[in-house]
């Protein structure tokens, strides 16, 4: 009897510590259906996970902000790049090889998902582009190509410069004439994109005085960093070298712009013509006021948008082209009369 009741009480503590058991873990899983919504451990790791997993990101270093074709580079790189997820950081490497260097290693630090990369120079860029190469960033250039040996570029997209050189070429012959006579060409040599849109045009040049029509000679062949102020002297100093000059090249619209500016001090806007290259605003409304003669003009919207394709693409494990190119439109003042976003 003694037994019997022994036995009694240790079946109900067994099951009463069963109750218990069951109540304590289901008491553990209540906040799953709790109205917080904190969910259970497993879910808020979960949660945690997604809140810490870094965004996409691309590291942008341009060849100057402060040239507005650069500008609308980096502005639609900004808004495709957020279309498709990603945060994007424009920066401008002020034509500075050492500060473009600077922010490409920041890049890296940083772990970026891509690099886009306009080079200031593209031979003094390549270390840091191996640099990128070796942390496993896929880099990107866009406008000036770097297609130096031992560097890793997954694609350039830029203006088939060389065409556009072409364009221009045959522009210059248009405005010269029969007549033809010498002219000046404003470089900018350390960029390949440049130096692409010289050949082009020196190409057509020298095809037309092949030609027996009339001659066409480049006399002089001057420095103008793309700039405003240094495309102004050289063009002064091609004047004062060459007082019958009769045509000049600039390789972009503030070069141009800086030269129509000397030859307006000069007194020689009717006698000396400009073509441009580019087709900024500035640019064109200046073909409209008859100061430029004409521009090949480039896409920096296009570019912007080609180059963020490019990169999704890529990250997807599709191919991806080496080079895409985008082809100028030659832009003359009866086209600037018809532009809805001139004066």
């Amino acid at each position: 009897m003694i037994e019997l009741k022994v036995n009694r009480r240790l079946t109900h503590v067994i099951f009463l510590f069963g109750l218990l058991t069951v109540f304590g873990a289901s008491g553990c899983n209540q906040p799953t259906n709790s109205p917080s919504g904190t969910g259970s451990g497993t879910a808020t790791g979960s949660n945690d996970t997604a809140k810490t997993k870094p965004k996409r990101s691309i590291g942008v270093s341009l060849l100057a902000i402060n040239n507005p074709f650069f500008k609308v580079i980096g502005d639609n790189i900004t808004e495709s790049g957020s279309k498709h997820g990603y945060d994007v950081n424009v920066l401008s490497a002020d034509n500075d090889v050492s500060k473009q260097s600077n922010q490409i290693k920041d890049f890296i630090v940083q772990g970026v998902s891509a690099i886009v990369l306009c080079p200031c120079d593209s031979k003094s860029i390549v270390p840091v582009i191996q640099e990128a190469n070796a942390a496993g960033i896929p880099v990107f250039t866009v406008d000036i190509p770097c297609n130096e040996p031992g560097v890793k570029i997954v694609s350039q997209i830029a203006t088939d410069n060389f065409g556009g050189g072409r364009e221009a070429g045959v522009a210059m012959i248009e405005a010269l004439g029969e007549e033809g006579g010498p002219i000046a060409v404003l470089n900018m040599k350390q960029t390949e994109s440049c130096q692409l849109r010289v050949k082009g045009f020196k190409e057509v040049i020298d095809a037309h005085n092949k030609s027996g029509k009339s001659r066409i000679d480049i006399v002089a062949e001057l420095e103008s960093m793309g700039a405003k102020d240094i495309g102004y002297k050289a063009a002064e100093d091609a004047m004062q070298s060459n007082p019958d000059l009769r045509g000049i090249f600039a390789i972009n619209d503030p070069a141009a712009l800086g030269a129509r500016a000397a030859l307006e001090k000069a007194g020689k806007t009717a006698q000396i013509k400009i073509i441009g290259f580019d087709g900024q605003p500035e640019g064109k409304q200046a073909i409209k006021d008859g100061k430029i003669y004409a521009d090949p003009i480039q896409f920096p919207d296009k570019m912007g948008i080609q180059v963020v394709e490019a990169i999704v693409k890529h990250s997807k494990g599709d191919e991806v082209p080496p080079q895409i190119l985008l082809p100028t439109s030659l832009y003359r003042i009866e086209d600037a009369k018809k532009d809805p976003d001139l004066k």
